[in-house]
């Protein structure tokens, strides 16, 4: 049996694993996503990650708070504002962090590609949660 903080290891470990190599695939095939090298793309993969959790944990706390005074149509617009304002922040953080080495280029000054690979990224790590819960399920 694992405990808890070996639990949290290994999924934010995955995720990030996960985070990189969705991120080197778009790098290596889509003109629109420009990254210098590995190690910077690892420190990316990171940074989207803490990045990621933070404005998903600060829309949940919102929207929380906002379905309690104000009902099911304000939360789902809080959290639709929250976590679109977050990708502008994150995408800011990236371009400061990195200073050019990490490039997302094209419609809205690079806005509609980061947002492609950010959501392939969350789609990447819900298969995986996906399939591991699959594989728990099942007897040997």
């Amino acid at each position: 049996m694992s405990n808890r903080r070996q639990r949290l290891y290994m999924y934010y470990l995955t995720a990030v694993l996960m985070d990189l190599v969705v991120l080197n695939l778009f790098a290596e095939y889509w003109n629109s996503v420009v990254i210098d090298s590995f190690s910077i793309s690892l420190l990316a993969a990171l940074l989207l990650q803490v990045m990621l959790k933070v404005s998903i944990a600060i829309e949940h706390r919102v929207g929380a708070y906002v379905q309690d005074r104000h009902g099911n149509k304000a939360r789902l617009f809080s959290a639709w504002a929250i976590l679109f304002v977050s990708k502008l922040i994150i995408l800011e953080a990236l371009s400061w962090a990195f200073s050019g080495d990490v490039k997302f280029l094209g419609a809205y000054h690079g806005l509609l590609a980061f947002l492609v690979v950010v959501i392939a990224m969350l789609a990447a790590e819900a298969l995986m949660r996906k399939i591991y819960h699959l594989l728990g399920d099942q007897t040997p």
